[in-house]
């Protein structure tokens, strides 16, 4: 019998060990699959095929086979196979094959990050070298332009390189406004090539879009019609996003003919440590502990985090318990320097590296070999990453281990009741809106800056009239001038430097650390966001490091930071109004009734509590005094019928706990009374004969010390009747507030977006819906990027699954994993939440 690997070593030692056995929810075998080859297409140049076979490549992949075919008979293509399928070949084989039959043609190639950049001009370098020799001819140049780029290179790119590595930041502010400087380029394009074009989703998709609105803009300037290559990790639909991107229709190849090795995938559910509480052992925690039995057996392992903070505790954990070197056990996120990250990339590659724990900045495809393990420390945020990130690990031959271990988030814990969803089809949307109206108007400006808009020009599927009327627009706002029907960039300022494409706003709040006198600039964030998260004493993570607000200058539009060493971070707490603009759909479900439309947001930061790190612990709270903002957008609201709320009020399915207010309580009950004398505020009633009662109008559990919540300010006096009334409104809130809370964080499953994507609002009282109970939830981008949308078509699909995850959660009266913990609005979330999916769903 041969001797076990040492991964198979690992993997019978967890099977036999019942304190990690009982937390496997599913073990997934994968056997090993062989390669579907296909010949070297006939008419492939002769260097091409020598270049092949001096890889050791003498046939291709089906895929590959296709993506060659399809390409030269001039189709826009979309790629969607595995990680580590040989998507590279894909594109650069049509790239290199027209370049070595017309030395004239050019080539864009857009990657989403530098370093993916970096690692495919490596592939390029090794081409063009072979090429060269074998052709006699100039080398296929290949040269990578972006903001790294020193000047006195720029101008010998512009002129040589035949294949232009970019990204689409640099597009936008680096070349296409200097467009005059690439005519020989751009008269000769014949290939946009965008890698991994699944990142290309929401604002930052949406702005792609118009970017390559104004790149087909300037090619039809200098007279070429390039032909569009993607690829793509798996999504649901692939098609439609490419499509959506470039506006011309495309083939989809997503057939994988690469070969790979047996593959375990297990979900690991740490163990419930807080039954109360729901409270489960912390994803890093028990992903230590894996990877502790990996290091001993020399299993080389990667590790997935999704803060970069976390990635520095976890790498200094790994090297307090095993004491080993620095080259051994690595980090690996941005804010590293490029030649750090290479030296990481390379150690891995050759198996110096034995640990490296990482951000997704590994994720995408960047070289660094075959892991034989991958840990995902806690559910990435999409499916499409999941598989991105686990297909990091196993060779061409092999066994390969993939672990994702589950945090306390509704989201992983529905995917650890539901394995289906990881090994299934993806049912992932990656959604855009090119047509936003903010988005949009700022990249005609850009468009217009570059090229005047003169009788008939298009700019993408905008629809003559639609674009004119535009156009007026910031003629009217001095940015334009019209002249003869034609409409010229007059402006002074250069606009695609104000235009971030990684956000909606165009208003950017400095993160600046440092003292008075040496100040130094860490980042920026938007404005609206700046409200939420750098406000006063928040805690900002940035490179691996927590910083503390000491103070948020909205004039100046500087937030001012230092170091501190905190166990916690913090959470805002908001208060939202919404305002309904109009329907545009509505339709009967049961228990009430689903709408889409337009809507107004106005936000206020009121205050932020102080959660525990793991432990997800209150810590207290403080009040802030921030302007509110507004936001006119698109939401999905439903409203429930009033048939459903009296139900639930007459069957009593929602208790709370009863309140010990504080020993200052008597006094301030009497004052309040004293104050409203001995009056109703609500109906008026004043009855000697019936007491009277005091109520909180901001719950009592929302505050961090009884003296707050009992101030006189947020005391009331009502009588027996309005006093019910108002409590069953508090409990309507509470489940109100859980099913909220549930939908929001489930919704991402479908949409393929973060959570912070989409803002949530619960009220008894909706505006929305002629004052009655109803949750909405919206986009947060300014017009909407279609996800409210998509929840209206989903409500029925999201409403059962939220169903499942609230009826399996192992928590007696709510937590982080199902309706949000208990506490805030009152014990009891859970079962009143319950209630109100249970005829939802009916």
């Amino acid at each position: 019998m041969p001797a076990l690997t040492p991964l198979q070593h690992v993997l019978s030692l967890w099977s036999n060990e019942p304190t990690i056995a009982a937390n496997v929810v599913e073990w997934r075998t994968d056997p090993p699959r062989a390669a579907q080859w296909a010949d070297l297409p006939g008419e492939m140049h002769p260097a091409l095929r020598g270049w092949l076979r001096q890889k050791g490549i003498r046939q291709l992949y089906v895929h590959q086979a296709q993506a060659f075919e399809q390409a030269m008979q001039g189709s826009n293509l979309v790629i969607v196979t595995d990680t580590a399928s040989g998507k590279t070949l894909c594109y650069n084989l049509p790239v290199l094959q027209t370049i070595l039959q017309n030395p004239a043609a050019r080539a864009l190639y857009l990657f989403p990050t530098k370093a993916l950049t970096q690692d495919q001009w490596n592939n390029l370098r090794e081409a063009s070298a072979f090429l060269a020799d074998a052709t006699a001819s100039q080398p296929v140049s290949a040269a990578i332009y972006d903001g790294d780029t020193p000047q006195g290179n720029r101008a010998a790119i512009r002129k040589q390189a035949r294949i232009l590595l970019s990204n689409p930041d640099m597009l936008h502010t680096g070349i296409l406004p200097h467009h005059t400087l690439w005519a020989d380029f751009f008269s000769n394009l014949q290939f946009v090539v965008l890698d991994e074009t699944h990142t290309y989703r929401g604002v930052f998709g949406s702005h792609v879009a118009n970017l390559l609105r104004r790149l087909k803009r300037i090619a039809h300037f200098y007279g070429s019609n390039p032909q569009f290559i993607l690829t793509s990790a798996t999504i649901a639909n692939p098609a439609d996003l490419a499509e959506k991107l470039i506006e011309a229709p495309v083939s989809t190849i997503d057939i994988d003919g690469s070969p790979r090795g047996q593959r375990h995938f297990l979900l690991y559910n740490p163990p419930i440590v807080d039954k109360n509480l729901g409270l489960r052992a912390s994803a890093s925690g028990e992903s230590l502990r894996l990877v502790d039995d990996l290091l001993h057996e020399d299993v080389q392992s990667l590790l997935f985090c999704r803060a970069r903070v976390l990635v520095e505790r976890m790498l200094r954990s790994l090297r307090e318990r095993h004491g080993e070197d620095s080259t051994a056990l690595r980090a690996y996120r941005s804010g590293y320097l490029r030649t750090e990250r290479r030296k990481i990339e390379a150690d891995l590659r050759e198996g110096r590296a034995r640990a490296v724990v990482a951000t997704n900045a590994l994720e995408l495809g960047i070289d660094v070999g075959g892991m034989d393990a991958v840990l995902l420390v806690s559910y990435p945020g999409t499916i499409a990453s999941t598989r991105q990130q686990a297909g990091r690990a196993g060779r061409k031959q092999g066994s390969a281990l993939a672990v994702l271990v589950a945090s306390a988030n509704p989201l992983d814990q529905y995917i650890m009741q539901h394995p289906e969803y990881i090994f299934n089809r993806s049912p992932e949307q990656a959604l855009i809106n090119p047509d936003n109206l903010l988005i949009l108007v700022q990249h005609l400006r850009c468009a217009a800056f570059e090229l005047p808009f003169h009788p008939g020009d298009r700019f993408g599927t905008l629809e003559p009239d639609t674009l004119r009327n535009f156009l007026d627009m910031l003629c009217g706002m001095g940015d334009l001038t019209a002249s003869e029907n034609s409409y010229f960039w007059m402006a002074s300022q250069y606009p695609a430097t104000s235009i971030s494409l990684r956000g909606s706003s165009p208003m950017q709040v400095a993160l600046q650390c440092g003292t008075l006198d040496k100040p130094v600039v860490i980042g920026q964030v938007d404005y609206e966001s700046a409200l939420w998260m750098v406000h006063p004493k928040a805690v900002y993570l940035h490179n691996g490091q927590s910083y503390q607000v000491d103070r948020l200058d909205l004039e100046t539009r500087v937030a001012h930071l230092k170091t501190a060493e905190v166990d916690y971070y913090t959470e805002p707490i908001k208060q939202v109004e919404i305002e309904k603009l109009s329907v545009m759909r509505q339709a009967k479900v049961a228990g009430g009734e689903i709408f889409f439309g337009e809507i107004m947001v106005t936000t206020q930061v009121v205050g932020f509590r102080r959660v525990k790190w793991f432990t997800y612990e209150d810590l207290g709270q403080e009040e802030l005094d921030l302007p509110a903002t507004q936001l006119r957008t698109t939401g999905y609201w439903l409203k429930l019928d009033s048939e459903l709320v009296d139900d639930l009020r007459e069957t009593g399915e929602w208790t709370n706990d009863p309140n010990n207010y504080g020993p200052n309580w008597p006094l301030q009950r009497k004052l309040a009374m004293m104050r409203d004398k001995n009056t109703c505020q609500n109906c008026g009633a004043r009855q000697e004969d019936v007491p009277l009662q005091v109520h909180h109008k901001q719950p009592f559990r929302t505050f961090a010390h009884y003296q707050q919540a009992n101030d006189i300010n947020n005391l009331v006096t009502l009588c027996p009747k309005c006093h019910r009334q108002v409590e069953a409104a508090v409990k309507m809130r509470s489940g109100l507030s859980g099913l909220g809370y549930v939908l929001q964080n489930l919704a991402p499953l479908f949409l393929m977006c973060d959570i912070e994507d989409l803002g949530m609002n619960s009220d008894p009282l909706s505006p929305l819906a002629d004052r009655q109970p109803a949750i909405a939830l919206f986009d947060t981008t300014p017009g909407g990027i279609g996800l409210s949308e998509m929840i209206f078509e989903t409500h029925v699909d999201l409403v059962r699954r939220a169903q499942e995850l609230v009826l399996h959660c192992a928590c007696l009266n709510g937590c982080p994993s199902c309706v949000g913990a208990a506490g805030p609005e009152g014990a009891g979330g859970k079962e009143s939440t319950l209630a109100i999916l249970k005829r939802l769903a009916e």
